[in-house]
């Protein structure tokens, strides 16, 4: 802008508590040429237009009016179905000019991120299950941004339990901590621009190397796995710089369905919706065994009573749980295979396994204490109806009253 020095780079910050990545970037993208023109009259207008926006209530349709376009969202709700497509926002009030509608406030497209690894997606899934040390090296601070908040999401349902930086910097504080030679890589996945740390982090087991994007026939050109030995000099060649070798055999199948979807000139919206599913489905599959036998450590119903502290839920047994897989594997209801027991004991290593462990038995812990109570307040109003002599009939509303009482 006029008056300021060329050499100094201006930054348009937005910041929230909301994960909303969708929604914050097409903000940005509407603000960020007024605001380098007009600087602050620009903000102090917009900051009082979304000062005016409705609460992000979870479920509802949000029209939100921003510099003479009116954004239509959705807020996502705990209730939504993962792997369908919730209702899309629809113009119920003739709104004028037509509303910028978006799918997703905070669901990335996918397709996009990963057109020059879509060879290398499940490859790239186990290391994000497994939380393995992760750089992904980017030409520009938005595919990096973009492409590991990308790897992030790829484990949902299942939270990613680790700590990730999608633009990270030599400026950082944790810079040393992450480039010592004297202690292993920490669980993260990087994101940066800067080849410097090419040089600075070739002890790293996984090094994604990113350039410009270059079409190959229909396809993206797509980088190459390569040994990290190669990763040598500050201009080496896109690729996955690794020597990890997948539990999994490939499934070659996905790279089919959305080479067919190119050749029938199939939305990026709609590709991205493809790999969301086969991501979810990959998860999924990979999951079930651990909640049924999860749920088979809780007490039984009958075991719990009011008059001692309910039983313990059972501890979770690795090689009791690796047995179950022969009969109610992932098999059952995934067409890859491969070494499913070697993936599971790896995992069991993770920080991502802890994290789920750690959150189900929270809930169980719960669920428990819920019952207990219930069965001590189903206790309490018996007592109380032989002591008053009540009629039967009168018994179930008032236990429920009294079970309601209890639990509060």
């Amino acid at each position: 802008g006029g008056g300021v020095c060329p050499s100094l780079f201006q930054s348009l910050v937005l910041v929230s508590r909301l994960p909303y990545v969708n929604l914050f970037q097409c903000l940005l993208q509407l603000i960020a040429p007024e605001y380098f023109d007009k600087l602050d009259p620009c903000l102090e207008a917009v900051c009082s237009e979304i000062d005016q926006w409705p609460l992000p209530v979870p479920g509802r349709m949000l029209n939100l009016p921003l510099m003479g376009v009116v954004i239509q969202v959705r807020v996502p709700s705990r209730v939504d179905k993962l792997g369908s497509s919730p209702d899309k926002p629809v113009n119920q009030e003739n709104l004028l000019p037509a509303p910028l509608v978006l799918s997703s406030v905070y669901e990335l497209d996918l397709f996009r991120c990963f057109q020059p690894v879509l060879t290398h997606v499940q490859l790239l899934w186990e290391l994000m299950l497994l939380a393995e040390p992760l750089v992904v090296l980017a030409p520009s601070p938005a595919v990096s941004s973009e492409t590991v908040l990308a790897l992030t999401s790829c484990l949902a349902p299942l939270k990613y339990c680790c700590d990730y930086r999608p633009y990270f910097t030599i400026h950082d504080s944790e810079f040393k901590e992450y480039t010592t030679r004297t202690q292993a890589p920490p669980n993260i996945v990087l994101g940066v621009t800067n080849p410097f740390f090419i040089k600075t982090l070739q002890h790293w087991p996984h090094i994604l190397r990113l350039g410009e994007l270059k079409m190959a026939g229909d396809l993206p050109k797509q980088v190459k796995m390569k040994k990290l030995a190669k990763l040598r000099s500050l201009d080496a060649k896109p690729g996955l710089y690794s020597s990890y070798k997948t539990f999994l055999h490939k499934d070659k199948g996905l790279l089919k369905r959305l080479l067919k979807g190119i050749h029938k000139k199939r939305s990026s919206e709609a590709q991205s919706a493809l790999l969301r599913r086969y991501f979810l489905e990959l998860t999924q599959s990979f999951l079930i065994p651990l909640e049924h036998y999860m749920a088979s450590l809780m007490p039984l119903q009958k075991a719990i009573t009011p008059w001692k502290n309910p039983p313990p839920i059972r501890p979770f047994q690795q090689e009791e749980f690796l047995r179950t897989l022969e009969h109610a594997g992932p098999q059952l209801t995934c067409v890859i295979k491969g070494d499913w027991i070697g993936l599971y004991r790896r995992f069991f290593r993770s920080p991502n396994f802890d994290g789920w462990y750690r959150q189900r038995h929270k809930e169980m812990t719960h669920k428990l204490e819920v019952l207990h109570l219930e069965a001590i307040s189903e206790a309490v109003c018996g007592e109380g109806r032989e002591a008053a002599g009540w009629h039967p009939a009168c018994w179930v509303s008032s236990a429920k009253q009294g079970c309601r009482r209890v639990s509060l």
